[in-house]
């Protein structure tokens, strides 16, 4: 199977060494701000079933709903820890990108 040829695509991109790391790093940040969102929104979660928001009324929630929304939330972090995981070994790789001089190799 051969690589699809998509015409008048010019595949030369012409960036310096430090608009790379740049660009890695912003990626790295707003993959860290979206998982802040997602840890945010898991809070409220929590917030909204025991009734600790203002101006919400709460309907005395089941133990079974509190173990649900728990079980939730538990594996919505455990995702969220994992991409962290991976975030931080992409950062290290970043970190290790060679300089443009070559007297440093």
């Amino acid at each position: 199977m051969s690589f699809p040829n998509i015409p008048d695509l010019k595949p030369e991109i012409d960036i310096s060494r430090e608009q790379v790391v740049n660009l890695l790093l912003s990626s790295i940040a707003f993959e860290e701000l979206a998982l802040a969102h997602i840890v945010n929104a898991e809070a409220e979660k929590i917030q909204s079933v025991l009734g600790t928001i203002k101006g919400q009324t709460v309907k005395n929630p089941k133990v079974e709903d509190l173990l649900a929304i728990n079980k939730s939330v538990e594996k919505t972090l455990r995702n969220v820890i994992k991409k962290e995981m991976l975030l931080q070994f992409k950062l290290e790789d970043v970190m290790e990108i060679p300089d443009d001089e070559p007297d440093k190799y």
